[in-house]
């Protein structure tokens, strides 16, 4: 078994498209530290001598953070996989996991992501083939089921069969995509049926929820999504013994911190203004703090950089620090 962590619980940053780039990764790294980072994911392709993009094949050559890292594949054809495999290794990633659980149903010759649980035949003919080029970590991410919440317990033999090293369960289902709420007595029941670690994922924003949903089902660690692109520093709380009060102070302080830290990566990883601020839109609609929603709903219309970092200055300058 080949896992990217060694203290347990492990504290992960989830994959999430158009978020977790090389700059997000960075920032995250710097502030909250978390014990091992997600690639976005990396669709392969199935016709195209170029199995990955040469942007995802530099983006894994930059990874460097002294962080665990893993590279997530969607895909659906056995052997381009295997092939994208090969090539991210060469590129020295020793991590890889496979998208069973994006309900976006990217569509090419056939599904891909959580549309794969459809075609359970096609997943373990793609998880046989990864496992015999992946000589390091191989996990999955992957939903509850395709419509069927406890479709996942019937998918643990094909897991375990297959050298599958670590799952990481989000307990929706694909039909629900984010909606409704993240059923984690499925997780529960997941842990009890398999010795595969598994990580829990799925609406966790506090500490306090997430140190409850570790006890509550046992899971080998947490992933955080949506939680720790709102705040970085959700990772460090998590590790903390007590459960400390952030006020709306500190917290106007941290996201000062954490936007303008963010701003200055990148400017120096993307042209343009507009690419810019697209990026830094995409994170503040995920803060959900009361007293920040006046100012997050101001922030998201404006059409400058110069006009955003303007109203980030604005927001209260004290301490960050995690006493």
């Amino acid at each position: 078994m080949q896992l990217p962590w060694g203290e347990s619980p492990p504290l992960m940053l989830a994959p999430l498209q158009g978020l977790t780039h090389a700059s997000m990764r960075k920032v995250q790294v710097e502030l909250g530290a978390p014990d091992v980072l997600f690639s976005e994911f990396v669709p392969t392709s199935n016709v195209s001598q170029r199995r990955i993009s040469r942007r995802d094949l530099e983006d894994s050559r930059t990874y460097a953070l002294n962080v665990p890292f893993v590279m997530q594949l969607v895909g659906n054809n056995p052997h381009a996989l295997s092939e994208a495999a090969l090539l991210l290794q060469d590129n020295g990633v020793q991590h890889l996991n496979l998208n069973l659980g994006c309900p976006y149903g990217r569509m090419t010759t056939a599904p891909t992501g959580g549309a794969m649980l459809q075609d359970v035949e096609r997943v373990e003919r793609c998880l046989k083939a990864l496992r015999k080029v992946v000589y390091g970590g191989l996990s999955v991410k992957v939903r509850s089921g395709y419509d069927n919440s406890r479709q996942i317990i019937d998918l643990l033999a094909l897991f375990e069969d297959n050298g599958v090293d670590f799952i990481v369960l989000h307990p929706r289902t694909v039909v629900q995509k984010y909606t409704g709420y993240a059923d984690h007595s499925v997780t529960k029941d997941v842990v009890a049926a398999t010795s595969i670690p598994v990580i829990a994922n799925g609406d966790v924003t506090t500490a306090e929820q997430g140190r409850a949903l570790l006890h509550e089902t046992g899971a080998a660690g947490l992933m955080l999504g949506r939680g720790a692109i709102a705040d970085p520093w959700l990772f460090k709380r998590l590790r903390s013994g007590a459960a400390p009060k952030v006020d709306v102070a500190q917290r106007r302080a941290q996201l000062r911190v954490y936007l303008l830290r963010l701003l200055e990566e990148c400017r120096q990883a993307y042209a343009g203004e507009y690419q810019v601020l697209a990026k830094l839109k995409n994170v503040v609609q995920f803060v959900e703090d009361e007293e920040l929603q006046r100012w997050c709903g101001k922030i998201k219309r404006t059409r400058s950089l110069q006009r955003f970092s303007a109203m980030v200055e604005s927001l209260q300058d004290t301490c960050v620090g995690e006493e």
